[in-house]
């Protein structure tokens, strides 16, 4: 009776030491996290405060570098678990590929490389210009900031789809994550914008088959006027979306 007891208190011992070991290992994962997301938020403040530009499209891109700014802060503010520090950790990460988009519009070194946005898996960057015209509207994409071109979009997935990072002439994105018509406007200019049908891509079928396949494909194509990414740890962080 007497060594069942001293069995069961061991045991009980363990247990106890487990969850104590487990918990301590999970907060120092917190801790580190938010160090992580706090340093890049830190960083961020910085160039937005510093960076001021007259160029157009360096004032949206130190703009929309403000907004994610902002985000980032109330992420993590509210940030009680390790995912949601690595959410304001992207959104600081967002901010800064939109500072490093301004300096390139103001012609000062860009500074050093960002770690890869995980919303951007994928989806590339446009290496040629390319201009449409849909339902009588005219827009241009590129990857080089102008006054057609000044909003930059850090590239991502939108309505599943993935649109390459790149100075566009408006930021279609807003329009093709809304709901109803506007969004399907959206929708219909990037397939115009992006298409194989517009650019210098071939596919041997039709165009809705042949999106599906640069869209399942696209990670592994290193033609065309996309330049697709190497990231190999993708998520679905929100973003800008």
């Amino acid at each position: 009776m007497f060594l069942l007891l001293i069995l069961v208190l061991v045991v009980v011992a363990a247990v106890v030491a487990w969850r104590h070991g487990s918990a301590a290992r999970e907060q120092r994962r917190l801790d580190d996290a938010r160090a992580e997301a706090q340093r890049w938020y830190e960083r961020l403040g910085g160039q937005v405060m510093n960076l001021h530009g007259d160029d157009p499209a360096a004032r949206q891109a130190l703009a929309d570098a403000g907004e994610r700014y902002n985000a980032a802060g109330g992420q993590l503010q509210q940030a009680k678990t390790v995912r949601q520090c690595e959410l304001a950790r992207e959104s600081a990460l967002e901010g800064l590929a939109y500072v490093r988009a301004a300096r390139i519009a103001m012609g000062i070194d860009p500074g050093p490389e960002l770690p890869p946005l995980h919303g951007a898996q994928g989806a590339g960057q446009l290496t040629r210009e390319r201009e449409v015209t849909v339902q009588g509207q005219h827009y241009r994409a590129g990857p080089r900031p102008g006054p057609e071109t000044p909003y930059y979009y850090p590239g991502g997935r939108i309505q599943g789809r993935p649109v390459p990072s790149g100075w566009y002439s408006t930021p279609v994105w807003k329009t093709a994550l809304g709901a109803g018509a506007g969004a399907l406007g959206g929708m219909l200019i990037f397939d115009a914008l992006l298409s194989p049908g517009f650019g210098d891509m071939s596919y041997a079928e039709g165009y809705e088959e042949g999106f599906q396949d640069a869209a399942g494909d696209l990670g592994d194509q290193g033609g065309g006027d996309f330049a697709p990414g190497d990231w190999s740890d993708g998520g679905d962080f929100g973003g800008d979306f």
